[in-house]
């Protein structure tokens, strides 16, 4: 849609921060986004502006805006390796008089409603650093966190950003730079991780952080993952390139009150453990309920199953969700979800409740149509809960 004056503000995706998980792409109810191996991109030809894609978008790469006179074409964006600078920009500062243009910018963030940030959650820094500034941290300790011998291989990454700044609260995600494969024309994406411990560091007065990390042997394409493995192989006192933060609504309420319901997977696990470590830490008496539902094929293949079960349940309930440990009945998340189902609608009715999902995307599907099958009016419920900041999802 062009303004009376020639203009266009088009959408583009930020190929620095993107990662290429895909998201937007599927989220776009009418196929305006398409990617190479290098870019997604979005068709100025297709693309309604209705603002679908920009809630999902896990880095905020997504929301990005350009005023122009001839929109930048799919071509172009497919070898962008930063964003152009825009010379036909006439947003950059308020009081411009082309209306119209304003009114672009009101319609481009309009749609259906979207995750925002609990009111009571601390301010999030985005994007310290970027791939043209990345921090390099040192590895403090890497450690396999499931037993021996299993298909699931996550270990849990400690790095230490020494005199460096990069604030970090629970929820949000680091982006890791890894090496490029041999004879690579590329560098390569960003690989983006859920930052597992707490805002004041994986050891308190220490100035570090810590990622969950799961290994990947086949990617698809028949070849092992490339920053899985990089990440997974590192010693101690090697060094990584990291960038971000990212992220600006998974982040947790600083309300003592708060009840937080916690469904993950795997190294779903990764923002949940932040949380309940900050509340251990910090709010150790609270009169918020955390509750856990975490899914795993066995015992031995869930991550920081020993730590977890040392938690003190006056801090945490846990329910546990195996489908497939010897001698006992299978089950997932969404069974878990089912069987608490009375007591979860009781605690969403409550104005201090807040759910959050993090997983895999089958999780995902399966949790949404136990609560949509189980609560009356799921729908309305679950924007009301959108709009208040009280649902949140991070699926992959």
């Amino acid at each position: 849609m062009m303004t009376t004056s020639g203009l266009l503000r088009q959408h583009l995706i930020d190929p620095e921060v993107c990662i290429r998980c895909n998201t937007c792409e599927e989220t776009c109810p009418i196929g305006a986004i398409t990617h190479n191996d290098d870019n997604y991109v979005v068709d100025p030809s297709i693309c309604a502006s209705c603002g679908d894609c920009l809630g999902p978008c896990p880095t905020g790469a997504i929301d990005s805006w350009r005023v122009v006179s001839t929109p930048y074409s799919i071509d172009n964006q497919f070898v962008w390796e930063v964003l152009p600078d825009n010379e036909d920009e006439l947003l950059a500062e308020p009081g411009t008089d082309d209306v119209e243009a304003l009114e672009l910018l009101a319609v481009a963030h309009q749609s259906a409603p979207r995750a925002v940030a609990p009111k009571s959650a601390s301010t999030p820094r985005i994007n310290v650093t970027t791939r043209r500034d990345p921090i390099v941290a040192t590895v403090a300790g890497n450690y396999r966190i499931t037993a021996p011998g299993t298909e699931s291989d996550v270990h849990h990454i400690v790095l230490d950003l020494g005199s460096q700044a990069l604030p970090v609260l629970e929820g949000q995600s680091i982006g890791v730079l890894p090496p490029s494969r041999p004879n690579a024309e590329r560098s390569p994406a960003i690989r983006l991780y859920s930052v597992c411990s707490p805002r004041d560091g994986e050891r308190p007065g220490h100035n570090n952080l810590a990622l969950t990390v799961k290994r990947v042997f086949d990617n698809g394409l028949g070849q092992p993952g490339l920053a899985s493995n990089y990440l997974c192989d590192l010693a101690r006192g090697d060094t990584v390139r990291l960038v971000g933060p990212f992220g600006d609504t998974f982040l947790m309420p600083m309300d003592p009150a708060a009840n937080l319901i916690m469904v993950c997977t795997g190294t779903g696990s990764a923002p949940f453990r932040a949380m309940t470590e900050f509340h251990r830490r910090h709010l150790p008496s609270g009169p918020g309920k955390l509750w856990l539902f975490f899914g795993a094929r066995t015992r031995a293949e869930l991550p920081y199953f020993g730590p977890l079960m040392k938690l003190d349940r006056s801090l945490i309930e846990i329910e546990l969700c195996l489908s497939r440990e010897d001698g006992v009945p299978a089950r997932h998340v969404q069974d878990g979800i089912r069987d608490r189902l009375e007591e979860l609608r009781t605690l969403l009715d409550q104005d201090n409740t807040y759910l959050y999902l993090c997983g895999v995307k089958g999780m995902e599907r399966s949790v949404r149509a136990v609560l949509n099958d189980g609560i009356v009016d799921w729908e309305i419920k679950e924007s009301t809960l959108l709009v208040e900041g009280r649902l949140h999802v991070e699926t992959y």
